[in-house]
């Protein structure tokens, strides 16, 4: 038994140091060692038999440690740590280590028993993770990190700081489970997916919960990252906050299709929803009609009152004409005093209803300055295969008709009636 377990130290893949216990002068000498911790501090074993474990050690060794082994030793008490030692040729190698006590049948410290492993590898890792991190946490760009599962594993400070998550409240989590608003549609995750399982990269701008419960919009790209093997391992996410280039654009778009006096439709912008209701009518069937509105007397309440009491009118007016079309459809400053609805219901009978509707708020209205003021209006629903040009053509002309017959009223065209 003894002369097998004398070969299994010596064959032991861990580095094995065995030395006696004591512990004046330089301490403890070697007096084994196996062919591993040969090895891996490049001495022969006659160069360590005999010879300080400090022979290993170097000014690079943490002092502290060493002082926190002797202790250990002094007292009798096993001790673990990691320490930087040297090999023969100089270089340095990170050391874990483990030592215990052996006592002989009197209970005596009779000789200490190493078991050290090489950790430079891991050491190494780390360090070079922790640069990594460092480097990353220096980027205004966000990083985030996942498993193969989509678990988190790290994410930087501009991350911490575009989410308003703290790391400890993201690691472990999956990004669609905390960062995901509800704003896109499964299609849209569908497509990220895909492209990953492809192996492609998936770039698209997200809108993501902030931790406060807000949105915010970030530019997105996403990529798998795999072993030398092949493996899959971890998916990177580069992420840049772009919530106020959206904001801005969306302020532009605003006012490029606002009306700046009432906040309604601008033309053009009224002009791009008779033609997506031309095109819906033509491929879906889907009916559409148009009320043609027009302050009475207008030019009239500019001459007597001026042109800031005309202004106040035509808000009042819009302001009517939004609160009763609602999401019946679109309004539109159509031109002076003069404003368009576009109207997507099939039934011509709730056309008319919010024609009258809207006519009598805007007679109960009135101007501090000008007093009340009146609507005409004229109504057209689109006949089959009719163009937006005809139809429009037709409101007017109900329009005149209103206009016409006396005046805050409200007229169909012909066609319709």
């Amino acid at each position: 038994m003894r002369a097998l377990l004398s070969a299994a130290v010596r064959q032991s893949s861990n580095a094995l140091m065995i030395t006696n216990a004591d512990m004046t002068g330089d301490g403890p000498v070697i007096q084994f060692c196996n062919a591993a911790l040969c090895e891996m501090t490049g001495y022969a074993e006659a160069e360590l038999l005999g010879r300080s474990p400090r022979m290993l050690q170097g000014p690079l060794t943490d002092r502290k440690v060493l002082d926190e082994l002797r202790a250990c030793l002094e007292t009798g008490h096993e001790f673990a740590g990691v320490a930087l030692n040297y090999r023969k040729n100089g270089s340095t190698y990170w050391l874990e280590w483990n030592i215990s006590p052996v006592r002989d049948e009197l209970g005596t410290i009779s000789h200490f028993v190493s078991v050290q492993r090489d950790i430079s590898a891991r050491v190494h890792a780390e360090q070079e993770r922790k640069l990594l991190a460092q480097a990353l946490n220096s980027s205004n760009d966000a990083v985030l990190v996942t498993d193969s599962e989509f678990a988190i594993v790290f994410v930087n400070l501009a991350f911490e700081q575009m989410s308003g998550y703290p790391a400890s409240e993201l690691l472990g989590q999956t990004p669609m489970s905390i960062l995901r608003s509800g704003a896109h549609e499964p299609s849209f995750y569908d497509r990220l997916k895909v492209a990953l399982g492809n192996g492609e990269d998936f770039r698209a701008t997200f809108i993501n919960r902030h931790k406060n419960g807000g949105e915010y919009y970030a530019e997105q790209s996403i990529a798998a990252l795999r072993d030398s093997g092949g493996r899959l391992t971890h998916y990177v996410c580069i992420a840049k906050d772009i919530s106020t280039m959206v904001q801005r654009e969306n302020i532009l778009k605003e006012q490029a299709t606002r009306d700046r006096l009432t906040g309604l439709l601008n033309r053009h912008a009224g002009e791009a929803a008779l033609q997506r209701c031309q095109v819906d009518a033509q491929e879906s069937g889907l009916a559409y009609s148009l009320i043609i509105a027009d302050v009475d007397f207008f030019k009239r309440i500019n001459d007597e009152f001026g042109h800031s009491a005309g202004d106040r009118v035509l808000k009042l007016v819009a302001n009517v004409l939004r609160e009763g079309t609602g999401d019946m459809g679109d309004v539109v400053r159509w031109g002076g005093e003069e404003f368009l609805l576009i109207v997507r219901t099939a039934a011509l009978s709730e056309v008319m209803d919010l024609a009258e509707r809207v006519r009598e708020a805007v007679a109960a209205c009135a101007d501090p300055g000008v007093g009340h003021f009146t609507l005409s209006l004229g109504v057209a629903r689109v006949l089959e295969q009719e163009k937006t040009e005809a139809l429009l053509l037709r409101a007017d002309s109900a329009l005149y008709q209103a206009k016409h017959a006396g005046r805050n009223r409200v007229a169909l065209n012909v066609l319709n009636a």
